[in-house]
């Protein structure tokens, strides 16, 4: 099974010495919009009639087995839970014009099977997504070598995939892989004040901590997670490509840690 866990987080750290970077923010997010950028959520799915979701879903995919075969619908679905759509709104409200699509995962207990996850993981990868969101993850071992593979695929592909650590410090995956771009919680709300950690295998912090996020049914609540630090990156992610949709993943994590808040902030000291 894998699960959602609701938080660990790490204060803002320093970033080193010898920083020699000037970065101009502005000029790396562009117009902020993220245009053109096609955004996976694999989660409990989303509710697209959610007032801040406001139709952007473009499309639903659900993987399932029967007759011991995978299968996937793609019918419009709800969200089990609310953490899909959650992240949904995160996302829009740093890149309004993202596409998203909902690769539902996980059941109503934010639980489903490591096979179920692999599968969707595996979807967004062949066809075309340019962020995936992961919300999620395992501990069990068992899926430590294929969730490595694809997230290695992904990286090839120039598809970014962003994971948020586990809530408690124990290894979890496919947050430890370096190819992917991992992310932990952090107090300060503001969403540009993202902070690199130079002490992986976390290595960036968002907000994530007593926020304020959309749940299914229309409302809102407030919540503490990891979960929801990792979207604020994939809507940062999602500005960057819909402005140079050519980076690579790499490119990505290197402008992101150019960009954060205390290594500009060093570098400005």
């Amino acid at each position: 099974m894998i699960y959602v866990k609701p938080a660990w987080s790490f204060d803002a750290v320093d970033a080193g010495t010898g920083l020699q970077e000037d970065s101009n923010v502005e000029s790396a997010w562009g117009d902020g919009s993220g245009v053109g950028v096609r955004v996976a959520i694999v989660d409990s799915g989303v509710d697209n009639s959610h007032p801040a979701v406001a139709g952007a879903v473009k499309g639903w995919v659900e993987p399932y087995e029967a007759d011991g075969k995978l299968q996937f619908r793609t019918a419009p679905h709800e969200d089990s839970s609310g953490h899909g759509t959650a992240c949904a709104v995160i996302i829009r409200g740093l890149a309004p014009q993202v596409e998203l699509y909902s690769i539902k995962v996980l059941g109503g207990t934010n639980s489903g099977t490591g096979a179920l996850f692999m599968a969707g993981l595996h979807w967004a990868i062949e066809n075309g997504m340019h962020v995936v969101n992961l919300s999620l993850g395992t501990t069990k071992r068992d899926f430590y070598p294929v969730l490595h593979e694809l997230a290695d695929a992904a990286y090839f592909r120039r598809v970014v995939l962003v994971a948020a650590a586990n809530n408690l410090p124990v290894p979890s995956f496919p947050s430890l892989y370096a190819s992917v771009i991992s992310v932990a919680s952090q107090e300060d709300p503001d969403p540009m004040h993202f902070c690199y950690n130079p002490s992986p295998p976390v290595e960036f912090s968002a907000p994530g901590i007593d926020v304020e996020v959309a749940w299914s049914g229309g409302g809102y609540l407030r919540s503490t997670g990891n979960s929801f630090a990792a979207p604020h990156i994939v809507g940062l992610v999602a500005r960057l490509l819909g402005h140079q949709p050519r980076l690579t993943p790499f490119q990505v994590k290197t402008i992101l840690r150019a960009t954060a808040y205390n290594v500009r902030e060093r570098a400005s000291a």
